[in-house]
């Protein structure tokens, strides 16, 4: 990379109050894209075990999609989305905030580039800063998407009365953040796949003599989906450990994820860990191209209205 672009990328380089807003804004793209297949993900990966020569509830993602519209209408694609919607500002916010104050600590002056390794220890502490509003949001998502519409009244209401019944059932850190640990596992090593693998699609991207930070939005849209591809080929099977844990009944796995990832071995191998694969990679590149677009474009103009910022 020239001196000149360096020169230029030390000046773009966006302050923390920066990230914090663009990235809550990346957030909100992220599950508006997202959240139909974030669905169809969860209800596939906690699907009961069919009995012998009984056949799966779900054969494939397609018929999950179809059964869930079938019974509860598109909407039923949508459900849960509130959490997420609420979480995820602050915690894209924090997820980016994080990554910057990850670079910044790495490096010996501003506008310093970074190798992808320092980029990936940046991205990892990006994942342990989201945990804290992750858990609990993941919690209350996951337990209002596999929950259907059926004849019966619906144990939740919605996203607060979920939290709620939680709370008031099993309190805060057994019942809200359960599942915090497996988070953190899924969430670190996949932020820092996450952000290395943008970065590194950015630079391999950018026209010589150019800058990444003015990169085409076809080339960050492009960026931004690979990357999220990437962050979910790591995260995938510690999300499924996740989903069953803060899913199950109180006392079904008394070690937690330990528990679970010894019963998936025992009862269903380790393809187990895999399920809701197609979905996700489905799910992963426009809802990440999304986010990414959204951040850079949320940078762009607050650097235009705030550039002293």
């Amino acid at each position: 990379m020239s001196g000149e672009e360096s020169s230029r990328q030390a000046k773009k380089a966006p302050s923390a109050v920066k990230d914090f807003l663009a990235g809550g804004y990346g957030g909100v793209c992220l599950v508006v894209v997202g959240h139909p297949l974030d669905t169809i993900k969860v209800r596939i990966q906690t699907m009961p075990r069919p009995e012998p020569g009984q056949a799966p509830l779900y054969a494939n993602t397609l018929d999950c999609a179809r059964k869930t519209v079938a019974k509860d209408g598109f909407k039923g694609l949508y459900k849960g989305m509130a959490a997420p919607i609420v979480g995820v500002t602050p915690m894209f916010a924090v997820c980016f905030l994080g990554f910057g104050i990850g670079k910044r600590l790495q490096q010996k002056k501003p506008g310093d580039e970074l190798n992808y390794f320092q980029l990936f220890n940046a991205g990892m502490l990006a994942g342990v800063f989201t945990t804290a509003i992750m858990a609990p949001g993941e919690r209350i998502k996951c337990l209002l998407q596999i929950q259907s519409s059926g004849a019966g009244k619906p144990k939740y209401a919605g996203p607060l009365d979920c939290g709620k019944q939680i709370y008031r059932e099993a309190g805060l850190f057994r019942g809200l953040y359960k599942g915090t640990c497996g988070t953190l596992l899924r969430d670190v090593p996949a932020s820092g796949m996450y952000f290395s693998v943008y970065e590194f699609l950015k630079r391999q991207l950018t026209p010589a003599g150019g800058s990444s930070s003015e990169l085409s939005t076809p080339r960050v849209l492009l960026a931004g989906g690979l990357a999220g591809m990437a962050n979910w080929a790591v995260a995938i099977a510690p999300d499924t450990l996740k989903s069953r844990l803060q899913t199950a009944p109180e006392g079904t796995y008394p070690n937690g994820i330990r528990s679970v990832f010894a019963s998936i071995m025992k009862t269903e191998g380790p393809t187990a860990l895999f399920k809701g694969l197609t979905p996700i990679m489905l799910r992963a590149f426009p809802a990440n191209a999304a986010c990414f677009c959204g951040y850079e474009v949320a940078i762009r103009f607050l650097d235009y209205v705030a550039p002293s910022w």
